[in-house]
């Protein structure tokens, strides 16, 4: 029960102690789980009982992924479900002092939801719409209590996003946004508050970037992959655009993007083809198992968790680094550099996965051993190379004796033969192994 109202009738921050949540898809089930763990009691409603089911499920796996990661314990899990009442019927939110409603991104539904939760809510009780993009002020209308209506936008993943976005309107009553952004400090989250406008200010300046992302991906700039690795390793975000937008979800997007174009008008906000296409065929993202990236199959290089974000810019190496001229000085320490990163330096080429070849200047031993070495690669995406650096340094390689060029020393201890690689063809089943290790490095160049 939430306590009564200050003078006034206006409840304070701490005198809300039952919240609402009405609707409980994705970000319906995460903010449930936000207030829940700030101790306050919860009424979880959903008039879909299959949805409300579903809501009650997202919720108990989240909180389990809680206490594997050692953020709560069994017996904290417990505590939260507990404040936790799920119902299938607004009437269950009479007495709450705070209801927070998260349904689809439909003016013509939150309005429908706004007008019953008015007649059921206590007079003095606060309706907040966690819309990313539409009016909050066309949703306040249809209340009679538009001064205790504003916006409250959590970001998805909401038990882990802490910015809150607190939106009032011109009805807002200064108390409400008082309240709310005390109540939003109260929950750990970074409260801003924001005039009512399409997009607010985080979707404002995020969508239109998304959505840029989407174009370069669709006109063939690069792959997703690389798009969303630019931006988490060139530009330090946690997550790439691509990712990004199949974990809020295409639909959602696509909602906001309509809403700022609506409002704003331009290029700019004009929702890419690939993004409405995707959404048409409902690829919608992590929620629907397949958006940009294929989370069924787990296809994609790199996957995002719900709640965390990655930045791991390791390339996996396909086996040992063996590193040719690296005796002393900043080979030593490239060595050191490589194995402390978790790949293993092999001593000799057998079973290389890449070869690396240090020479401080043209015209040295361990250079010279490299380029002629090529030689043995034969027909490889490397030829053309391999042929124009054997041209500048035949001499170099012909100045040897014929005993030499039989069998030349290979860094590392091995040996390989120069007499085919002169001819271009492949060596023999018969040649050392420092040709073997020339062929794993045609190979990662190759892979690459």
């Amino acid at each position: 029960m939430a306590g009564r109202p200050a003078a006034g009738g206006n409840l304070t921050a701490m005198e809300i102690r039952e919240v609402a949540v009405v609707g409980l898809g994705t970000m319906g089930a995460g903010i449930v789980e936000v207030f829940a763990r700030a101790g306050l009691a919860v009424v979880a409603i959903d008039v879909d009982p299959g949805a409300l089911e579903r809501g009650m499920v997202t919720l108990d796996r989240s909180l389990s992924k809680a206490v594997a990661r050692g953020k709560l314990t069994e017996q904290e899990k417990a505590a939260v479900l507990a404040r936790v009442r799920p119902a299938d019927r607004l009437g269950a939110a009479a007495a709450a002092g705070l209801v927070v409603e998260g349904v689809p991104e439909r003016m013509e539904i939150k309005r429908q939801v706004f007008a019953e939760l008015d007649q059921v809510c206590r007079p003095e009780a606060i309706l907040a719409t966690n819309t990313s993009s539409l009016s909050v002020t066309a949703i306040a209308a249809a209340t009679r209590r538009p001064g205790r209506v504003a916006g409250l936008h959590f970001f998805n993943p909401a038990q882990v996003m802490r910015l809150v976005e607190v939106i009032t309107t011109v009805r807002t009553a200064p108390a409400t946004s008082q309240v709310l952004t005390e109540l939003v400090r109260r929950l750990g989250k970074t409260p801003v508050q924001v005039a009512d406008r399409a997009g607010f200010v985080a979707n404002a300046l995020l969508l239109p970037y998304l959505n840029h992302a989407v174009r370069l991906l669709e006109t063939g700039y690069a792959t997703r992959e690389d798009i969303d690795a630019a931006a988490t390793a060139g530009i330090g975000l946690p997550m790439g655009p691509l990712a990004l937008l199949d974990l809020i979800g295409l639909d959602t997007s696509l909602s906001v993007l309509e809403v700022l174009s609506g409002e704003f008008g331009g290029p700019r906000f004009a929702a890419a083809p690939m993004l409405r296409r995707l959404v048409e065929a409902g690829l919608t993202g992590r929620k629907a198992g397949r958006g940009f990236y294929d989370y069924e199959t787990k296809e994609r290089a790199r996957r995002p968790d719900s709640d965390t974000v990655l930045n791991d810019d390791r390339v996996a190496v396909p086996g040992p680094v063996m590193l040719v001229g690296a005796a002393a000085g900043p080979g030593m320490r490239l060595a050191e550099m490589i194995e402390a990163a978790g790949w293993p330096v092999a001593a000799d080429s057998h079973g290389s996965g890449l070869v690396i070849v240090l020479a401080k200047e043209p015209g040295t031993d361990v250079l010279d051993a490299a380029l002629c070495s090529l030689g043995v690669l034969g027909r490889t995406p490397l030829r053309g190379a391999a042929r124009r650096m054997r041209s500048r340094r035949r001499s170099s390689c012909s100045r040897t004796s014929p005993s030499a060029r039989e069998k030349r020393p290979f860094p590392g201890g091995r040996s390989t033969s120069t007499t085919s690689a002169s001819r271009g063809r492949p060596a023999s089943s018969s040649t050392p192994r420092g040709i073997a290790a020339a062929r794993s490095a045609s190979a990662s160049v190759r892979a690459g």
